[in-house]
C-alpha cells in the first residue's frame, strides 16, 4: 500500500506541473498575441501626418483664380480627388513690375532684380552701367551716350528678344515683357487634395512610373495663382547679351507662360505660423505645402532632404524653398503628381 500511495503522490505532482505548464503556455501565447497587436497598432499610428490642401488659402475673390474639386489619377496610380486651379497668372496681392530702368541715373525703385551666384541684385541704373565690369566682359553696353537704356518696347520685341535664338539686333537690350501682352492668358494646374509620398523622389522634367506621363517642370503654385516655375535660363539670356530682369516679387512675363515666379522674395501672400516656423507661401505640384526658406528668427532648417523637404508634428511633410538668389524653389518632388 505504501508503494501505491507514493505513486499516487508522484502522479499528483506531475498533474500539478502539467497544469502549471499549460497555464504558463497560455499566458505566453496571449502575451505574444498582445505584442503582435501592439506592433500593428504602433505601425498604424506611427505614420507621418498628412495635411490636405486647403483651397481657402487661394486668392479667389478677384476672379483671377478658381478652384474646383475634380476626380483624378496620380502618377503612382492612386485614384482620388484633386483641385483643378484655373488662373490668369495675374497676382491680386501685388503689382507686376517694374523690370528695366530707363536711364543709368535711375534708382532701385525704377527696376527689378537679377539673380546671380545665389545673390539678389537690384537692377538699377548703376547695375546696367557697370555690367561690363560685373561680368568682366567689355561687350556689355546697354545704354546710349545720354545714359538711356536700350529696352524692348513692343510685344514683337518681347517675342523676338525672349526667343532662345535671339538675333544680334537685340544684343545689349533689357527685355521687358508687359502685362498688357498677356491679358487673355489662362493656365490650368491640377494638384492632389491629399498628397501621396513616394518611396523615392521624382526629378523635375523626368518621368514617373511605367506608363505615367512626363513629370511637371513647374514646382508649385503661390496662393495668388502664379506658378513657381523652373529655373530661368539665365546663361542663355546673358549669352545673347540680353538681360530679362525679375520684378521685386521674383517674377517676369513671357508670352507662353504669362507672369511667373523664379524666386520667392516674400512679396506674394504668406500664411504666418504660430510657432515661429517659416510662413507658408503655396503648394507644390504634389500637394505638399511650400514654406519660405527662413523662420521668424532668420534660420533655415538643417534637416532638409534632397528635395528640400522635412516633416514636423504640426505640418507633416512639407518643403522649404531655396534662397531667392538661387533661381530655384525645390529640387524634386517627394510626392505623386496629378496626371
Amino acid at each position: 500500500m505504501k508503494i501505491f500511495e507514493k505513486l499516487n503522490i508522484f502522479y499528483a505532482v506531475l498533474m500539478v506541473m502539467a497544469l502549471a505548464f499549460f497555464v504558463a503556455c497560455s499566458s505566453c501565447s496571449n502575451s505574444s498575441s498582445d505584442a503582435d497587436t501592439d506592433a500593428e497598432l504602433e505601425e498604424t499610428t506611427s505614420d507621418d501626418l498628412v495635411m490636405d490642401v486647403d483651397p481657402s488659402l487661394f486668392l479667389t475673390d478677384s476672379g483671377a483664380v478658381t478652384v474646383t474639386l475634380v476626380p483624378c489619377t496620380l502618377s503612382d496610380g492612386t485614384e482620388g480627388d484633386c483641385y483643378q486651379i484655373v488662373t490668369t497668372s495675374t497676382p491680386a496681392d501685388h503689382t507686376m513690375g517694374p523690370w528695366c530702368p530707363d536711364n543709368i541715373a535711375d534708382g532701385a525703385e525704377a527696376g527689378g532684380i537679377w539673380l546671380e551666384n545665389g545673390e539678389v541684385y537690384d537692377v538699377d541704373g548703376a547695375f546696367i552701367q557697370n555690367m561690363a565690369t560685373f561680368y568682366n566682359d567689355e561687350n556689355w553696353m546697354m545704354y546710349d551716350e545720354n545714359g538711356d537704356i536700350y529696352t524692348t518696347e513692343t510685344e514683337d520685341d518681347c517675342a523676338n528678344a525672349a526667343n532662345p535664338n535671339v538675333g544680334e539686333e537685340y544684343a545689349n537690350f533689357c527685355v521687358e515683357c508687359l502685362p498688357s501682352y498677356v491679358t487673355d492668358m489662362s493656365n490650368t494646374y491640377t494638384i492632389p487634395v491629399t498628397p501621396v509620398k513616394l518611396a523615392s523622389p521624382l526629378s523635375f522634367g523626368g518621368f514617373g512610373p511605367p506608363g505615367a506621363s512626363s513629370a511637371p517642370s513647374n514646382r508649385g503654385l503661390a496662393f495668388n495663382g502664379v506658378v513657381f516655375d523652373a529655373p530661368a535660363p539665365t546663361d542663355a539670356i546673358l549669352g545673347a547679351y540680353t538681360l530679362a530682369p525679375f520684378d521685386d516679387a521674383g517674377g517676369h512675363i513671357n508670352l507662353n507662360a504669362g507672369y511667373h515666379y523664379h524666386a520667392a522674395t516674400g512679396v506674394s501672400k504668406q500664411v504666418a505660423q504660430t510657432d515661429n516656423h517659416a510662413a507658408q507661401i503655396g503648394y507644390a505640384m504634389d500637394g505638399f505645402a511650400m514654406y519660405a526658406q527662413l523662420d521668424a528668427d532668420g534660420n533655415e532648417p538643417t534637416d532638409l532632404d534632397e528635395c528640400r523637404g522635412h516633416t514636423d508634428s504640426i505640418r507633416g511633410y512639407h518643403y522649404h524653398v531655396a534662397a531667392p538668389g538661387s533661381n530655384s524653389f525645390i529640387d524634386c518632388l517627394s510626392g505623386a503628381y496629378a496626371e
